[in-house]
C-alpha cells in the first residue's frame, strides 16, 4: 500500500514534480475506464436472453428442444376434445350383418328390430398396375393417287411420351412436393407402381412440365396482382449455388409462388405494375411497405418482439403490449359475430389503449427499440379490426412457405434456372388447390392436358 503524503510539507517545486509524474496515470486511467466501458456493453450483449421461436422469427427447427424427464415419462398432453375418424360419405360398398341367434342365450334373434349397434369402414388400396392402352393407326397406300397415308390418332392418345398426364401429374407432385430425388421415383414407380420408366424419362417429364405450368403460375398471378387483399412473405432458397428468395403471395382465392435473386421491394414493383391491392399483410421487412393503399402489419411478428423484450428485462411497456396485441387477436377471432358500429368502437378503444401503453416507462434497448417502432407503425396495427376480409397475421403466406423450406433443406436448392421456375409454378397450382379444396393431383392434369392457349385464361 503507497504511503500517504503529507502535502502541507511538500514545496512548491516538490508539488510540480509529483503532478507531473501523474500526469501519464491520467491518460492509463481514461485508457482503462474506455475499455471497461467497451467491456461491459459487450457483456451486456453476452448476458441477453437467447433469441428463440416463441421470441423471434427464428423458425421451429432451431430451437432448443426440451429434455425428456430422467424416469422416461412423457409429460402430460394438453387437454383437449377428443375426436375420431369420419366415415367416408361415399363407400364403395356396404356390408350388413344380422343377428341370428343371441350370444348369451341362444335365443333365435328376431329380423325386424335390429338396428345398427356399430359402423365403421375398412379402407383398402386396389391393386396397383398401369393402365396400357395401345394404339394402332392402320393405312397404306392410296389405289387412287398411289400416296401413302396413316389414320389420325384419337385425341389424347397421340405419338410421343408412352407415358399418360396422370403419370406425369404423379411423377411431378412426388418430386417437387415430396422431394422424391429422381433415381428413388425410379424406384417408387416400379416398386409401387409395377411401371418401369427411367430416370431420363422422368427428367422428360419435369422438362415438358414446365410450359403449361408457367402458364397456370402466370394466370394466377393475373389473379393476385387483381386481389383487393394481399398477403406476402419470402424465404430463402438457393439456386445454381446462389442465394434467391421465394417469395409468396396469398389471396383469397389464390396463392402466387415466384423466386427471384432480389429480396427487395422492386420484386412487388415488377409484378404488380400500377395495379395497388387496397390492403397488404406483411411482416416490418422494408420491402414489404408501400405497395397499397393500407398496410396490415403482422402482429405474429410483433407479439414475438414484445416476448423478447420481457425476455430483457422489460415487464412494464413491453407486457402491456403483449397484452393489448393478444386483446386485439381476441376480437378479430369474434368479427364475423359482431356489427360494424361495434368494430369501429372496438377500434377506438384499442387506439385508446396503445397511448397508455406507449407511455409507461420501458427498460432496455430492445424495449426502446420496439416502443420506437410501434409509435411509428401505430396506424397499420389496428386495420383488421373493421377490416373482416384483412388477417391480423400473415400466418397463412408461413404456412404456404413451409413446404418450399422442407424442400429446401432435403435438396439443397436447384441445380437450374428452369428448375427453379418450374418449382415455383408448380407450388402455385398446389397451393390454390389447397386453398379452394380441390384436389391436388386433379388439378395437375387438367394443367397439363389443357392446351397452353386455353390455360391462359384458367386460374391453377
Amino acid at each position: 500500500m503507497a504511503p500517504e503524503i503529507d502535502l502541507s510539507k511538500l514545496t512548491v517545486a516538490e508539488k510540480d514534480a509529483l503532478i507531473l509524474s501523474l500526469l501519464p496515470l491520467v491518460s492509463q486511467l481514461q485508457a482503462a475506464l474506455a475499455r471497461i466501458a467497451e467491456l461491459e456493453a459487450r457483456l451486456a450483449l453476452l448476458e441477453r436472453p437467447p433469441k428463440t421461436p416463441d421470441n423471434s422469427s427464428l423458425p421451429p427447427s432451431k430451437g432448443q428442444k426440451t429434455s425428456q424427464p430422467p424416469d422416461g415419462r412423457k409429460p402430460p398432453r394438453k387437454s383437449r376434445p377428443g375426436f375420431g375418424r369420419m366415415l367416408e360419405p361415399n363407400p364403395d360398398r356396404t356390408v350388413d350383418r344380422l343377428l341370428d341367434t343371441c350370444p348369451h342365450c341362444a335365443t333365435t334373434w328376431p329380423t325386424e328390430p335390429q338396428m345398427p349397434q356399430q359402423v365403421y369402414d375398412r379402407i383398402e388400396l386396389p391393386p396397383v398396375r398401369p393402365d396400357v392402352t395401345r394404339v394402332r393407326l392402320f393405312g397404306g397406300r392410296c389405289s387412287c393417287c398411289g400416296e401413302r397415308a396413316v389414320a389420325s390418332a384419337p385425341p389424347g392418345l397421340e405419338p410421343g411420351s408412352p407415358f399418360g398426364k396422370s403419370i406425369e401429374a404423379v411423377a411431378i407432385y412426388l418430386h417437387y412436393s415430396q422431394a422424391i430425388g429422381i433415381e428413388r421415383l425410379r424406384l417408387v414407380f416400379g416398386e409401387l407402381f409395377g411401371l418401369s420408366i427411367s430416370e431420363g424419362a422422368i427428367c422428360n417429364i419435369l422438362a415438358r412440365a414446365q410450359a403449361p405450368l408457367d402458364v397456370a403460375a402466370s394466370a394466377i398471378a393475373t389473379l393476385v396482382t387483381a386481389a383487393d387483399v394481399v398477403a406476402s412473405d419470402e424465404t430463402s432458397v438457393r439456386v445454381m449455388k446462389k442465394t434467391c428468395w421465394e417469395w409468396v403471395f396469398v389471396t383469397a382465392a389464390c396463392v402466387l409462388h415466384i423466386i427471384r435473386p432480389s429480396r427487395g421491394a422492386r420484386v412487388v414493383r415488377e409484378l404488380f405494375g400500377q395495379m395497388r391491392p387496397r390492403v397488404w399483410i406483411s411482416d416490418s421487412l422494408a420491402s414489404q411497405r408501400g405497395h397499397a393503399e393500407l398496410w396490415q402489419v403482422c402482429l405474429a411478428h410483433l407479439l414475438r418482439d414484445a416476448q423478447y423484450s420481457i425476455d430483457c428485462g422489460d415487464d412494464g411497456f413491453a407486457a402491456a403490449f403483449k397484452r393489448l396485441l393478444l386483446r386485439a387477436i381476441a376480437i378479430g377471432r369474434r368479427r364475423d359475430r359482431l356489427r360494424d358500429t361495434t368494430l369501429v368502437q372496438y377500434h377506438a378503444d384499442l387506439d385508446r389503449r396503445l397511448d397508455r401503453v406507449l407511455s409507461l416507462p420501458r427498460h432496455g434497448d430492445a424495449a426502446e427499440k420496439l416502443r420506437r417502432r410501434i409509435a411509428r407503425d401505430r396506424e397499420h396495427l389496428f386495420v383488421f379490426v373493421t377490416d373482416r376480409d384483412v388477417a391480423a397475421t400473415n400466418n397463412a403466406c408461413e404456412r404456404a412457405l413451409r413446404p418450399s423450406v422442407i424442400f429446401r433443406k432435403v435438396t439443397n436448392g436447384f441445380r437450374s434456372e428452369w428448375g427453379a421456375q418450374t418449382y415455383a409454378a408448380f407450388r402455385s397450382v398446389v397451393s390454390t388447390a389447397k386453398l379452394n379444396n380441390r384436389s391436388v393431383l386433379d388439378d395437375l392434369r387438367r394443367v397439363l392436358a389443357t392446351p397452353l392457349s386455353n390455360q391462359a385464361t384458367q386460374p391453377g
